[in-house]
């Protein structure tokens, strides 16, 4: 794995008012969106307990999203680079699960590990940060065991639990496969499990984690908030960092040669929270952005010239997104 060798800029979601509203309709299920394989997988919910799955396919209606889950208490979902899966966690009460659910919305979503689990993880709980490895074989999540934070690997199919050494003693938040499958870059801290200053390099082998990057002072970043996203070529990452007026996402690039990935800032305003970053392929950035008062998915060109990036609203009313398909 390369270094991760300049974090340079941002792009920061605002002045979105020029973009064309879309009528929002919380409804869905079945076959409401048409076919899924490629887009957005999100969470609707006004409640821990209605929180469920929904995916927009990019030919898709962004009104009538395809539900994939009923059952509420859904957190963080993810799509496999196949368009096929969505991995996502179901919390009820004091149970934490790492789930799967087809994206056709007819299946039923089937638990892949389970914190009742004592025999494979016992005291593990606060699952969190489900990614798929590229090949889709195999997924990686944060979770607490006592006072320290672990990374867990499992394969989709629930075979193969097994909990990545700390050696480090860091606190992990979100994480994201290299493009090879052999590492993760994640979100990482000495001191705190809420508030990530460092991006890591954990190799899936052994777990040896290595600081690749202190995103701290990087135009304006204080520490990572909810996503760490690694492009699929491997040769960026993208992260939303707070700041001192909001949160804004930044990239960088991931090479050996010291260049560096020119960046975007769109025009924006002060207090803005831009998160939940995603690749839509190499070049595109989708995110979430409170602007306006509510919570929709925009896109945005990740190579753009500093403040002339053009955002696009693509779908409205939705929590935690995720590209992918």
């Amino acid at each position: 794995m390369k270094a991760l060798l300049r974090i340079v800029g941002l792009v920061a979601a605002a002045g979105l008012a020029a973009c064309e509203p879309i009528d929002v309709d919380l409804g869905g299920g079945g076959g409401a969106g048409g076919a899924f394989s490629r887009g957005f997988v999100f969470v609707r919910g006004d409640s821990a307990s209605s929180r469920n799955v929904f995916a927009v396919d990019d030919n898709g209606d962004p009104n009538s999203p395809l539900q994939l889950t009923t059952q509420g208490g859904a957190y963080y979902p993810t799509v496999s680079r196949n368009g096929r899966s969505v991995a996502f966690i179901r919390r009820a009460g004091s149970v934490h699960e790492l789930q799967v659910v087809p994206t056709t919305g007819q299946g039923q979503p089937s638990t892949v590990f389970s914190s009742t689990s004592t025999s494979a993880c016992s005291g593990c709980t606060n699952f969190r940060y489900p990614t798929f490895s590229p090949n889709g074989q195999a997924i990686v999540f944060t979770l607490d065991r006592g006072n320290a934070t672990q990374l867990a690997r499992v394969n989709a199919d629930g075979s193969g639990f097994q909990l990545l050494p700390n050696s480090g003693n860091y606190y992990f938040g979100s994480t994201s496969f290299t493009s090879d499958g052999l590492g993760l870059i994640a979100a990482g801290s000495r001191y705190s499990r809420s508030e990530f200053e460092l991006l890591l390099h954990v190799n899936l082998a052994n777990g040896l984690a290595n600081v690749v990057a202190n995103v701290q002072g990087s135009d304006g970043a204080q520490v990572i908030l909810s996503r760490v996203a690694v492009s699929p070529d491997g040769s960026k990452v993208a992260f939303d960092a707070r700041t001192s007026s909001g949160s804004r996402i930044y990239v960088g690039s991931i090479d050996g040669q010291q260049q560096i990935f020119d960046i975007t800032q769109v025009t924006g305003r002060v207090g803005v929270t831009d998160s939940y970053p995603s690749w839509r392929g190499n070049a595109e950035i989708g995110f979430l952005s409170d602007d306006g008062g509510s919570d929709n998915i925009y896109r945005v060109s990740a190579s753009s010239v500093r403040g002339s990036g053009n955002v696009v609203l693509v779908v409205p009313k939705a929590m935690e997104p995720f590209y992918g398909g």
